[in-house]
């Protein structure tokens, strides 16, 4: 295995545009109006004043001189007519884009006057990091890569004007867009199918006779009845047409619940399980979607965020626009969140919970749905142990029953009828989903 390229240095670009920056928490200081002195005439004018103080307190002439070099070269640059009005028009391409994709910010600039120098600083938002500047005469491109789902904010730019010389500026601020960064979904591709199917046409075989492609039986040809394929080894035993018998094709109801009451990091990784329950929510989401069948999700976090079942390609980014929130939303002092609003279980529907089960508010739920006589599917998303020093006994003794609690939850959910599922992160979803193949997964509860 290939040891990994090490991670590249931002051009010089990038670094200057980000000087200066502040933390996302805390936005900067809009930026003063109006014309004042740039760089270069600051130079200028502290090499001449300290040229004329060394004048002025060792009695020497031609110290003089030296003061007076910078104040001819900075006449010589003052322009004659700096940009007084200014206009800045900004477009972000594209607004919607996946984790791991480029946005590209672009921006530009109308003045009057003559030619002018731009100077962009940027403040990074959260989520997005900065790849490169462009600048050019009258245009700043910025070139992005989106590192989290979620809806970001690409930040604030202030962008120095400055004249042909550099002596004169004027600073613009440009609010960035917001862009929706959606999750890349894990990999699946199983579909269990659930026990009870609507009535709804699909690609499920369905315990019900009906006009599918999969054979359950043979029976006698009713008078009236369409001959579909005629079974002949029977039909020759018995001396009367036989006939194929036929499973009826359904859709599935299937609902996505995730748990959004907290975020747990695994120290070890980094890896965020509010991040994970996405991920593998969209990825078999849209395995679902791909057969027809129709797909809802639930959040519940600090609030109760909920989209009934759609079907096809447009319901897929539905789902993913209804959960960019849930980062928002997450509080933990909120109350009444521990039951599913009834209509976004639709009856029969089969209910996946992607949960670190580490909120025990996320229990309660499981049992409100048992108590509707749904059996849900749980989906543990691995959350990480606890980090214990080495020759810490009592850290060793708390692992030890942290993780016998954790083997009594599962138990206890295994014994009440609810399928316990471990999804390992880097691994397709269907490594998970493999032991509900065998057989049809819900039905009623205890």
């Amino acid at each position: 295995m290939s040891a990994s390229a090490p991670p590249s240095r931002p051009d010089a670009a990038v670094v200057r545009a980000l000087e200066g920056r502040t933390a996302p928490a805390q936005p900067p200081h809009p930026p003063p109006a109006g014309p004042r002195a740039g760089e270069r005439t600051l130079r200028l004018l502290t090499v001449a004043v300290v040229a004329l103080s060394a004048a002025l307190l060792t009695g020497r002439a031609w110290l003089l001189a030296l003061a007076a070099a910078p104040l001819v070269l900075l006449a010589l640059a003052l322009p004659r007519a700096y940009a007084r009005r200014i206009e800045v028009s900004a477009s972000v391409e594209p607004r919607r884009c996946f984790e791991g994709d480029t946005v590209t910010l672009r921006i530009s600039v109308a003045h009057d006057g003559g030619a002018v120098r731009l100077d962009p600083g940027v403040t990074l938002g959260p989520g997005v990091r900065l790849d490169g500047v462009a600048v050019g005469a009258s245009t700043v491109t910025l070139r992005h890569t989106a590192l989290l789902w979620g809806r970001w904010s690409l930040g604030p730019v202030d962008l120095d004007v400055y004249d042909a010389g550099g002596t004169v500026r004027r600073t613009v601020r440009v609010e960035a867009a917001e862009v929706s960064v959606f999750p890349r979904p894990t990999q699946a591709r199983f579909t269990p199918i659930p026990a009870r199917l609507p009535q709804r046409l699909g690609e499920h075989a369905a315990l019900q006779a009906g006009e599918g492609v999969e054979v359950v039986g043979v029976g006698a040809w009713v008078p009236g009845e369409r001959q579909r394929r005629i079974h002949w080894p029977s039909t020759t035993r018995r001396g009367s047409v036989q006939l194929h018998r036929f499973a009826a094709e359904r859709a599935a109801d299937t609902v996505m619940l995730l748990d959004a009451f907290g975020d747990v990091v695994d120290p070890v990784t980094g890896v965020s399980s509010l991040d994970e329950t996405v991920r593998a929510a969209a990825g078999l989401a849209r395995a679902y979607l791909r057969t027809h069948d129709r797909v809802g999700v639930v959040s519940t976090g600090g609030t109760t965020r909920w989209l009934a079942p759609g079907t096809g390609d447009a319901a897929f980014y539905r789902i993913v626009e209804s959960v960019l929130d849930v980062r928002r939303d997450r509080r933990f002092d909120a109350s009444g969140l521990e039951r599913v609003p009834p209509p976004a279980l639709p009856e029969g529907a089969l209910v996946y919970v992607f949960t670190p089960l580490s909120d025990p508010r996320m229990l309660q739920v499981l049992r409100d749905l048992q108590g509707r006589g749904r059996r849900p599917v749980v989906v543990e998303i691995p959350s990480g142990d606890p980090p214990v020093e080495p020759g810490d006994v009592a850290g060793e003794l708390g692992l030890r029953l942290w993780h016998a609690d954790r083997d009594a939850m599962r138990f206890a959910l295994r014994d009440s009828g609810v399928p316990v599922l471990r999804h390992v992160v880097g691994e397709p979803l269907d490594l998970a989903l493999a032991p509900l193949l065998s057989g049809r997964v819900g039905g009623r509860g205890r």
